[in-house]
């Protein structure tokens, strides 16, 4: 039978218990599912999104009936080619996200799927970290980091994933399962396989029993080394079962599926402190790691990392420019006491060390400073973190970013280091970098590669293979040292290792894996030069065919940071749509594929057919469910924000002089009446869900939603709303008593509002008998005083632009959690703390633009920018006034526009003038709080946290929720996209009565998935507050 026979009839089997939405055979999903951050691609056959342990026990027992191979993957972060397939492959990631903490947080039990940071978030309240901390821990998870024995920056060899773990379940390649640390299942396994228990124990005798091989394998493995399977655990334990749960650490996949595993945890350090110091040369660097580790206890020193020249310059080090002429390198050191007097201490131990070397000061005549700023230390971890992106972002385009991974005895790192560096430098690798865990010798170096020629190809093949002879012939050392083996050092195992252990490598492959079907390629590879094969393009990314017609700048910028992307997936983990459709990593490399693909000068029929099919296929998963929140950019190291591109393919399939470019740009010039027509169409829902009631409303809308794809109605859509003629002259001369009723006073009136307390910052005074009209009242933030030159009390004022959609919508019909629209109750809370309100005049017509930003009509969008850019500065009085805007969303667009006037969302705007003038009441009632992409992208998440917490003692932002995917109207065409990105929602808000935010939008996605309202966080504080007694 051919191999696309069994891929056929394993399909037909798994189709009898794998959801057909979880299977995924289309040209698209399997290309973009075959990226992963490597720098080899293979595209799968098939590819099974796995959400369970019994599903998976299935898949393997169909997989062995058919002989068909399988690889896994959680968040394809991995670097040398374990985690693609040209086969089946199944993911096992956002569906694998349970844990167990014991009650004293010394261990942990895990599913594959979790992200790194996330551990060490769960564990911070019992004072407790994940041991293994590789740079990739915001983004790789727990099943990639132990099946690579990923280690990092910290816990060396003394606290990686095979120090820590204590048991795992594992799913054999035959479907049985066994979890090491149950008593029951080991008996049932014993009973059932007693000739692999057999096998293991012969082998840990044999071992033993050899002294030059159990010696070897100690040496081998006293500094990290991933080369190969894992074969310490022979040499550490005697329990079999202790031996096979271990053997599975570093194994890539290919002895059995890892579907749960126990950790140990390690303590917080209570104190610690960073400095960043710097070297004449790579050497100098090298040789203070030699003297550090033998001066300096481990446990002291937690970390020291060697960044070298071309490092430092990746990340613009200004330290650069104070020694052009060295060989600068720098030594990043992390130090740990167990209070301020220990850490002090500790550093002092360290500075005495150092003095024995020719440090280099900096511009305040500092040769190093430890700093325990968190700021400070952040950033220097940051950039320590973001270096392979980074060096790769800055490669010439079209090029492909490799990194290897290498480890040397610590007494050999000074003459390894300055070898290392002459290797590639003879080779041609001009613009190479090496940095690394210096502490344990580790080393990893960076290179920019094409391999568009075979000259090029046997540059890298030398290169490769003078590495090989310089690690192992001459030092010993480790050809991986924790990125695992891969593809990419398959054929150099047995060379590093030597005939026998390599033997014992294979006799446990044999045990775990008798038919090779699991990740074959990988740590075994007939092929001696598969690591030259499959190598992955990285083709420059452009929407324009013509190289030689002029391109507008800031398209050309756009594109010049996406042609960055190295397809690392850092960003995947604030990507919303990553595990519905495409992430923003895959993405990028889908239209890298289909921009390589038009630009073929003569493409076959079959090449022809997969671009049609890539650019059909593209358009719902790529385009339609891209939220364009812009959140992937803040994980990313380079900033790159895949939104941009989303808005660029918008613009291209929406040209002006098109009929869509047309009807928005009418839209834009009739805004008053289009919004009019939209509340036209809310009353006739509303009035719809009168008759039919919610059950059979909701059913017909959601038909003719599916059937012609018109906006989905929900129960939690509001009904519509225009703020009244009343309260719109109302704000030109009302002020709110202290009981919150309004009191209208004519316009030459002094305002009489005793209760107003002085700001120190607060704003300038206006003659008491002034008007107070609607169109150009200013005050400015620094100098208004809270008394007029008479000695009246009078009113501050705030210029307050109600979103398009506050202005047309109010409550949903059965709202019961509060009982005024949102714009009534912010003038409300306003009028409360004293503040006049100032609307901007035509404001029926003003927006901020972010509708048109968003298809990709910058033009239209910047133009409605302007209109309200000047309607606010007329109202503010050329910005003496605040400016407030209700919808944080909105707010983003405007301050990234906006620069001459102060502008604020809710939150900000009541800590900054509104507390001091309100008594705020705690309760215990637990509120949930949803943090917008738009406060995160504007770093504001704190503001709305600590107001929450002024008016709560019970605040919950649930986990694992980012973007809620309403995503402007998203959540009524794409409803699918707002369910995806809520799913974890409704179990964590369960018992709260009401949830709050600051984006309408965002409001009526949450409360439609969560089944409790979510209204402004104005409301909760206007609810639990009272105006202050002066």
């Amino acid at each position: 039978m051919n191999m696309e026979n069994k891929h056929s009839q394993f399909l037909s089997a798994v189709g009898a218990f794998v959801p057909k939405t979880a299977v995924y055979t289309d040209g698209l999903r399997r290309f973009a599912w075959g990226t992963d951050a490597g720098f080899y691609r293979l595209v799968p056959k098939i590819v099974i999104r796995s959400s369970n342990e019994k599903e998976v026990s299935r898949i393997l027992r169909a997989a062995s009936k058919y002989d068909v191979p399988v690889t896994f993957r959680a968040a394809g972060t991995s670097l040398s080619g374990q985690s693609i397939s040209d086969s089946v492959l199944v993911v096992a990631g956002k569906n694998w996200e349970r844990y167990k903490v014991s009650e004293d947080g010394e261990r942990i039990t895990l599913e594959p799927g979790i992200i790194g940071s996330r551990v060490n978030a769960i564990l911070k309240p019992y004072g407790r970290k994940f041991g293994p901390d590789p740079a990739s821990i915001g983004s790789c998870m727990v099943g990639g980091i132990v099946m690579n024995n990923a280690s990092g920056m910290s816990c060396g060899t003394h606290a990686n994933s095979d120090r820590e773990l204590e048991s795992v379940r594992m799913v054999f390649a035959d479907g049985s399962v066994l979890d090491t640390g149950d008593e029951a299942s080991r008996e049932a396994f014993m009973a059932g396989h007693p000739d692999f228990i057999k096998g293991i124990e012969e082998l840990r005798d044999g071992i033993l029993a050899d002294k030059e091989l159990s010696d070897r394998i100690r040496y081998k493995y006293s500094i990290k080394n991933v080369t190969g399977l894992n074969i310490f655990p022979f040499v550490r334990f005697q329990d079999p079962f202790d031996i096979m749960a271990h053997l599975l650490v570093g194994s890539e996949g290919t002895l059995a599926f890892m579907s749960q595993v126990t950790m140990k945890t390690l303590p917080l350090p209570a104190k610690e402190a960073s400095a960043m110091v710097y070297f004449g040369t790579i050497r100098e660097a090298a040789e203070a790691v030699v003297a550090l580790r033998k001066d300096i206890d481990p446990a002291v020193l937690d970390a020291a990392e060697l960044l070298d020249k071309r490092s430092l310059a990746s990340v613009d080090d200004p330290m650069l420019k104070d020694y052009p002429d060295k060989d600068l390198t720098a030594l990043l050191l992390r130090v740990t006491g167990a209070g301020q007097e220990d850490l002090d201490a500790n550093v002092n131990r360290l500075t005495d060390v150092l003095r024995g070397f020719s440090t280099l000061k900096g511009a305040d005549g500092d040769a190093f400073i430890f700093s325990s700023d968190p700021a400070v230390a952040g950033k220097y971890w940051a950039i320590r973190s973001g270096i392979f992106p980074s060096v790769g972002g800055m490669r010439r385009e079209g090029t492909t970013c490799l990194i290897e991974d290498i480890a040397f005895h610590i007494e050999d790192l000074p003459d390894a280091t300055v070898d290392l560096s002459a290797l590639l430098d003879r080779h041609g690798y001009d613009d190479s970098c090496i940095y690394g865990h210096a502490l344990e010798g580790n080393f990893h170096f960076i290179i920019n590669q094409s391999f568009d020629s075979e000259a090029e190809v046997r540059r890298y093949e030398a290169m490769i293979r003078d590495v090989a002879e310089m690690v192992v012939g001459k030092y010993d050392g480790s050809l991986k040292a924790e990125h695992g083996t891969g593809r990419n050092m398959a054929p150099f195992v047995k060379y590093e290792w030597g005939e026998k252990a390599f033997g014992v490598m294979q006799r446990v492959k044999e045990l775990f894996d008798p038919h090779g079907l699991l990740n074959p390629g990988v740590i075994f590879n007939d092929d001696p030069e598969c690591f030259l094969k499959n190598f992955k393009a990285l083709p420059v990314l452009k929407p324009w065919a013509d190289d030689s017609k002029a391109v507008e700048p800031e398209l050309a910028e756009i594109y010049k940071k996406l042609n960055k992307c190295i397809e690392c997936g850092f960003c995947e983990v604030n990507c919303l749509s990553c595990g519905f459709t495409l992430s923003s990593r895959t993405r990028i490399a889908t239209q890298r594929e289909i921009t390589s693909l038009r630009e073929l000068p003569d493409p076959t029929a079959s090449e022809q057919t997969r671009l049609r099919t890539l650019e059909k296929e593209y358009s719902y998963t790529g385009e339609q469910t891209c939220a364009g929140d812009g959140l992937c950019s803040t994980s990313c190291p380079m900033g790159i924000n895949v939104a941009d591109l989303t808005h660029q393919l918008r613009r291209v399939n929406m040209p002006e002089g098109s009929f869509g470019h047309g009807f928005w740009n009418f839209v834009a010039g009739h805004y008053a009446g289009v919004k009019s027509g939209l509340r036209g169409a809310l009353r006739m829902a509303t009035a719809g869900e009168t008759v039919l009631g919610d059950l059979a409303m909701s059913g017909l809308c959601r038909w003719l939603h599916n059937a012609i794809r018109i906006p989905l109605w929900t129960p939690a859509t509001p009904k519509a709303y225009n703020i009244p003629k009343s309260l719109r002259a109302l704000v030109s001369s009302a002020a709110v008593g202290h009981d919150g009723a309004s009191t209208v006073y004519a316009a030459t009136e002094p305002a009489r509002l005793g209760s107003l307390s002085k700001r120190p910052d607060s704003q300038t005074s206006e003659a008491a008998t002034e008007p107070a009209g609607l169109g150009s009242l200013s005050m400015s933030l620094d100098s208004q005083t809270s008394e007029a030159a008479t000695g009246t009390p009078t009113v501050c004022k705030v210029v307050y632009f109600p979103s398009c959609i506050n202005q047309m919508m109010g409550l949903p019909k059965h709202h019961h959690a509060v009982d005024k629209p949102l714009v009534e109750e912010m003038v409300s809370l306003l009028g409360k703390a004293g503040y006049e309100v100032i609307f901007p005049e035509n404001m029926s017509s003003l927006c901020c633009g972010t509708i048109w930003e968003s298809k990709g009509m910058p033009e239209i969008a910047d133009r409605k920018t302007a209109e309200l850019e000047e309607a606010l500065w007329q109202a503010s009085e050329q910005g003496r006034y605040p400016v407030l805007c209700d919808q944080s969303p909105c707010l983003h667009r405007m301050e990234h526009k906006i620069k001459k006037m102060r502008l604020y969302e809710p939150s900000e705007f009541i800590l900054g003038f509104l507390t001091d003038r309100l008594d705020f009441h705690q309760t215990d009632t637990p509120v949930a709080i949803h943090l917008t992409c738009s406060m995160r992208l504007m770093h504001k998440t704190g503001k709305m946290l600590e107001l929450a917490r002024m008016c709560s003692t019970n605040v919950i932002v649930p986990e694992g929720v980012g973007c809620c995917g309403f995503a402007g109207d998203k959540g009524m065409t794409h409803p699918e996209l707002n369910k995806y990105a809520l799913r974890k929602l409704k179990a964590q808000v369960k018992g709260v009565p009401v949830g709050y935010s600051n984006s309408r939008t965002c409001e009526i996605g949450l409360a439609a998935n969560s089944g409790i309202p979510y209204v402004s966080i104005a409301y909760l504080v206007n609810r639990c507050t009272t105006a202050k007694n002066v």
